[in-house]
């Protein structure tokens, strides 16, 4: 069943359409990759399901909910979580203000405390520096710090923008192998990466946007072997 259902979806900066009426959905309980290149829409795409962006036209049906129109706040509120590009962690706060940030929405205390177990099993590192200021991380640290925070909202569908952006790759493997165990823990995940093959080696199904259209889906374990794709986007 469609958790996200997104239909023609348009998005305009100025005189440039970003984004040319798209559509596609999500299924409860799947990774969906969204990949294309610099300037291909994918940003913009998750900007504009969480309404920080303005649409021009389309519509957006989140858990059953026409949320096209309602505030990035009241989105937060619905279970639907974006972690953006950049991590845009709180700099000046603890590890633990920025996780306990992520539960602002939230006042069940005894689960807030699971969830905060939660994310220290997913990233211990986090735990181990818990009174250190957020600035003061590696990227990768702050990356996980972003995630974690996320998790913290308790999410029913979790947007990830980039998250192996800037990252060695021995961490982006491990983000990867966490975005997995976050989705096999039963949160939804729509996925924005630009390194393709990792996205769609944990996805179920994958759209590729090119210049704010969708020109190919399907299952990822098709797509990854479609040569169009492969020249494109893997490099073979």
């Amino acid at each position: 069943m469609a958790i996200l259902e997104v239909k023609n979806l348009v998005v305009n900066y100025g005189a440039i359409r970003a984004l040319k009426g798209i559509s596609f959905d999500v299924n409860e309980g799947e990774i969906i990759s969204l990949i294309g290149s610099n300037g291909a829409g994918k940003t913009t795409t998750l900007h504009s399901i969480s309404n920080l962006i303005k649409k021009q036209s389309g519509s957006v049906v989140f858990d059953g909910e026409d949320i096209t129109n309602l505030q990035a706040a009241q989105i937060v509120h619905r279970g639907l979580i974006h972690v953006p590009e950049g991590r845009r962690i709180f700099a000046n706060l603890s590890v633990k203000d920025n996780l306990e940030m992520g539960a602002y929405t939230r006042n069940d205390k005894e689960k807030i405390k699971q969830d905060m177990e939660h994310v220290f099993e997913l990233f211990p590192r986090m735990k181990e520096r818990l009174k250190q200021l957020a600035g003061t991380l590696s990227g990768g640290e702050q990356q996980m710090l972003a995630m974690g925070r996320g998790l913290m909202a308790n999410p029913k569908l979790l947007l990830l923008d980039e998250p192996s952006m800037g990252l060695a790759p021995i961490l982006v493997d491990e983000i990867f192998e966490i975005i997995k165990k976050i989705n096999e823990d039963g949160t939804t995940i729509l996925l924005v990466e630009q390194n393709a093959f990792k996205a769609m080696s944990i996805a179920n199904r994958v759209y590729i946007l090119e210049t704010g259209s969708i020109s190919s889906s399907g299952n990822s374990s098709d797509m990854i072997k479609d040569p169009a794709v492969k020249a494109a986007y893997l490099g073979g």
